[in-house]
């Protein structure tokens, strides 16, 4: 991956990095609550640091536990077939309680299982990493 330009400005600099500790917060935050999207606030943070801190960066992108993922997606390959079951399953358990006993709006209830549907369809079309695929390391794709 090419090396993107930085922003000189300090203003804009600082802007960015804001947004990706925010975009990373949110990222972890829908670890836990499947109704957000963890992947696209972690890739944005991401694009966010490329931009403004090789060190943020770096820490994002070899990061111990969505390291892999981010430079597997972001590198075409995939994201394993395991997380994938994994991700629907937490999904829709999460998201069938949720529906069946907190929310009490039918509305409310048909617009989550339509995000619900509209994430997994999302989930399901990300191609899946073959076992076979060689994995990326610290950024550099591995050579076998």
């Amino acid at each position: 991956m090419s090396q993107p330009t930085k922003f000189i400005s300090p203003l804009v600099r600082g802007i960015l990095i804001m947004s990706g500790i925010l975009l990373v917060v949110f990222g972890v935050i829908g670890i836990i609550m499947p109704v957000l999207p963890t992947t696209p606030f972690l890739l944005l943070a991401a694009y966010f640091f490329a931009r403004s801190s090789n060190t943020l960066h770096q820490w994002l992108m070899n990061h111990h536990i969505w390291g892999n993922y981010l430079r597997d997606y972001t590198g075409g390959k995939g994201i394993p077939l395991g997380i994938k079951v994994w991700a629907l399953t937490l999904l829709w358990v999460t998201m069938l309680a949720t529906v069946f006993f907190v929310i009490s709006n039918f509305w409310v209830k048909i617009l989550l299982v339509a995000i619900a549907a509209g994430v997994s369809l999302h989930i399901l079309m990300i191609r899946t990493l073959k076992k076979d695929t060689p994995r990326t390391s610290s950024g550099n794709q591995t050579r076998q």
